[in-house]
């Protein structure tokens, strides 16, 4: 259960108001706003309490690999709320000569710590490094974030299998399950509806919870396993801005800076 529930709440509540500034600032329809907003929760409950990034300097820091890449505007937004990113560069996204482009190149300088976007090789790079991890004795984790679509790509697959071999029980792997992919539903292009079924089969220790309940969130990753882990987090897409919610053209939009305005009025209420 986490405690000072109120602070969480504020970062999370901040995450997504970041991601609307973000939107309105890159001024186009290539700000990819519905992914990100359906992981808000989660990414706040990772940067809030298991990444600790701003503890650069630890050796037992944890990392994290944004493996649908295209939700970077997540990312961004909580390295704002932690301080490595200033707001006023959130008036950079995408623009020429930026460090924040439309998938996360790494920049350690500003906390971003791998390069993602090429769907499908998020978990694989994770399971490197959580394996050299392993390799070296210490006793950091690995939390990698994927979006269910991205679950078509067969190098999932073959990563599922491997992170078993190597016994990685220092990899969590999580999925945003909002049921969506850019060019339509889950069900229309690819069914996957079974998915913590396949996962189960490949041995991992799976867990299903609410993508927006954080103590559910918290509460499964907070779990010691002997196996590699999977939280399967059901999401809303475009979660937090009323017109978004569930409506795949938001998959990437511009957004105006009415709807901007209501979105941050919504969610301060």
């Amino acid at each position: 259960m986490i405690e000072q529930r109120k602070n969480f709440d504020e970062f999370i509540k901040q995450v997504r108001i970041n991601i609307l500034k973000f939107s309105l600032a890159a001024g186009s329809d290539s700000a990819h706003i519905g992914g990100a907003l359906s992981c808000a929760d989660i990414m706040g409950v990772l940067y809030k309490k298991y990444i600790k990034i701003v503890e650069s300097g630890s050796d037992k820091r944890n990392r994290f690999i944004l493996s649908k890449g295209h939700a970077c505007l997540a990312l961004y937004s909580c390295l704002v709320e932690l301080g490595l990113i200033k707001p006023e560069e959130i008036q950079t996204f995408e623009k020429n000569e930026s460090r924040l482009l439309g998938h996360p190149v790494i920049n350690k300088e500003i906390g971003i710590e791998f390069s993602t976007g090429s769907l499908g090789m998020g978990l694989s790079l994770g399971i490197g490094v959580a394996l050299s991890f392993k390799n070296k004795k210490k006793e950091n984790n690995v939390y990698v974030l994927l979006g269910d679509g991205e679950c078509n790509e067969g190098s999932i697959w073959e990563s599922a299998m491997s992170a078993v071999n190597f016994n990685l029980d220092n990899l969590t792997c999580i999925i945003d399950n909002n049921g969506f992919q850019q060019t339509g539903t889950n069900e229309q292009i690819m069914k996957n509806s079974n998915i913590a079924e396949k996962w189960k089969s490949f041995n991992w220790d799976v867990y299903e919870i609410d993508g927006h309940n954080i103590n559910e969130i918290d509460n499964a990753l907070s779990v010691v396993s002997n196996k590699p882990k999977l939280v399967v987090a059901k999401t809303i897409k475009g979660k937090g801005l009323k017109i978004a919610e569930e409506n795949n053209a938001w998959h990437h939009s511009m957004i105006s800076k009415q709807q901007y305005e209501d979105g941050v009025k919504d969610l301060n209420e």
